[in-house]
């Protein structure tokens, strides 16, 4: 239960420098979070919504300039984390955020 409240604070407050580009990908196609190889596979939908964990964990989303914003039912607080630019379909790029470092894989 630790790792998965562990994962679900980083899935909410992990990454660094973004952009639209990466945005738009991570939240059309998805994204695989890998965190110490434990792999968390995150969909979002058009209404702002993600899940993550087989529906285990749920929240909403939002863009905020360069900034993806979450909000889910393992963490009320919104996190609003900076994404690298420039990142496209099949890309991984490391990201870090008050919880430690993750791989972001977009699907």
């Amino acid at each position: 239960m630790r790792r998965l409240i562990i994962a679900v604070a980083a899935l909410a407050a992990l990454a660094t420098p973004a952009w639209a580009g990466t945005l738009q990908e991570v939240t059309t196609r998805g994204m695989v979070l890998t965190i110490q190889d434990m792999k968390i596979d995150v969909t979002f939908t058009p209404d702002g919504k993600f899940s993550a964990f087989d529906g285990q964990i749920t929240g909403t989303w939002r863009i905020d300039g360069d900034k993806l914003c979450t909000i889910s039912n393992a963490d009320p607080n919104e996190s609003c984390i900076e994404y690298p630019k420039d990142k496209k379909s099949g890309d991984s790029f490391e990201v870090t955020g008050p919880q430690g470092s993750a791989t972001v894989t977009i699907k």
